[in-house]
């Protein structure tokens, strides 16, 4: 059901809808994890390693197109907060047309340079064959990528963060089949562990597609609903765009970070890459408090309710320091373990590497919070520079950290790279939005939301 966050209890409303989400966040997660899983453990560690180096090369290209969905979603959320009912239509439309475009081009683009990219990030020989023919599997199904992360997103600009949850669920339990189907009795290796994840991707994205044609008349569109008005198409580029590149600019430091941590050999690339999905789990319930805020940030700005906005912010902050301090003592206490279950037998020396990178970044999760907090707030209100600039200053903090402290102070120096960047990022965004409260600016961005012929 939609939810108009613009009224109720701002921490009521922001924990309602948190909850769904961060459970069809971990169900998401656990399509990658379960490819780590079995990849690991009835394949290979060098197929493990295979599938991890092409972490950050994925995360170039499908951070690049959540971004853009995302940000186009924004639009949608802002209209319907304002209770304009047409203008949902219109949005949803633009957001179809788009992600239409840009699966083409990404995906062509994105092929083109896997090689290229592999080589130049010093992907050992033994593995650079099967992390080619994997990530480019996973490129062939951004179109469903692009689908599912685009109804989603427009299902939770509606409020409803429940129906994307379901489908997730319920594409989270055929991504499990598929593997076991594919890698244990076809034996297709990395290339099965692909093919589940995005034929599972698409599963979710058609489920919901009928829900929605079902269940929300609001998403009925017609003909006319697609009529190109460009400002209306620009508004949604304004906020895609940057959000799109943010991420992108992020990747690009952590491909230099990839590329650091490659040249340690496939042992540590196997234990990077176990520990990296330790940290994806623990750190989801951070990462979907930065998505809860854009939504309501979102609807609240479309209502013009700026005071709602500053308390919702107050209460996430809250919210995310108690989740920093649970994410670390998981890291703590239980990192090598989980770790260990990523590989078949692994070696006393892998799971040392792994619990020294989830030791060391759990100190500095309350930093990885506020910055997922500010940037989707800032971003989801049409503050599309200083995120975008805060994504340039985690690029360079991460560029410089992987490029300096491993030949000072070795695998430590690949431990530090990432919270380095989270503080690089995270201080311009909040003394950005602190500004922007004692100047009143948040104001100026409700005008600045209004279509012609409105207030």
């Amino acid at each position: 059901m939609v939810k108009d966050m613009t009224k109720g209890t701002p921490w009521k409303l922001i924990l309602a809808f948190f909850l769904p989400t961060l459970a069809g966040n971990l169900f998401q997660q656990f399509y990658s994890m379960v490819d780590t899983v079995i990849v690991g453990r009835f394949v290979s560690v060098e197929a493990l390693a295979a599938v991890g180096a092409t972490g950050f090369i994925s995360f170039l290209v499908l951070g690049f197109a959540t971004g853009l969905t995302s940000g186009f979603s924004v639009i949608t959320a802002q209209r319907f907060g304002s209770g304009d009912e047409d203008g949902v239509r219109r949005s949803v439309a633009v957001c179809i047309l788009l992600s239409v475009g840009f699966t083409v081009v990404l995906t062509a683009l994105s092929i083109a340079t896997t090689m290229p990219l592999l080589r130049l990030m010093n992907t050992p020989e033994n593995i650079i064959e099967d992390a080619a023919l994997y990530i480019n599997i996973i490129y062939l199904g951004i179109g469903a990528t692009m689908y599912y992360n685009m109804i989603a997103g427009i299902l939770r600009a509606l409020g409803d963060s429940r129906t994307p949850l379901y489908f997730l669920i319920l594409s989270s339990l055929l991504n499990v089949g598929l593997d076991l189907l594919f890698i244990l009795k076809f034996h297709m290796g990395v290339a099965g562990a692909a093919w589940a994840t995005v034929i599972s991707q698409l599963f979710s994205a058609v489920c919901c597609t009928v829900w929605c044609a079902r269940k929300y008349p609001i998403l009925h569109l017609k003909r006319e609903n697609f009529r190109v008005e460009w400002l209306f198409v620009c508004s949604h580029l304004n906020v895609g765009v940057p959000m799109a590149f943010q991420f992108s600019v992020t990747a690009v430091g952590c491909l230099v970070l990839q590329s650091a941590i490659n040249v340690f050999g496939s042992d540590v690339i196997a234990s990077f890459t176990a520990a990296g999905k330790v940290e994806s789990l623990v750190t989801q319930p951070l990462a979907t408090m930065g998505t809860t805020m854009a939504v309501y940030c979102g609807q609240n700005l479309g209502a013009g309710r700026i005071d709602r906005i500053r308390k919702g912010l107050r209460d996430a902050i809250c919210f995310s320091m108690a989740f920093s301090v649970l994410a670390a003592a998981v890291n703590f206490f239980g990192g090598a373990a989980i770790t260990g279950l990523f590989m078949d037998e692994p070696t006393r020396e892998i799971l040392d590497y792994a619990q020294q990178y989830l030791n060391t970044i759990s100190v500095f999760f309350p930093f990885l919070g506020v910055l997922f907090i500010y940037r989707n707030s800032l971003q989801s209100m049409g503050e599309s520079f200083i995120p975008l600039m805060g994504g340039v200053g985690e690029f360079a903090a991460r560029l410089a950290a992987a490029l300096t402290l491993p030949q000072l102070i070795g695998y430590a120096g690949i431990c530090l790279a990432s919270p380095l960047a989270w503080i690089a990022a995270a201080v311009p965004l909040t003394v950005k939005y602190l500004a922007m409260l004692k100047k009143g600016q948040l104001e100026q961005l409700y005008q600045k939301t209004r279509l012609p012929g409105e207030g």
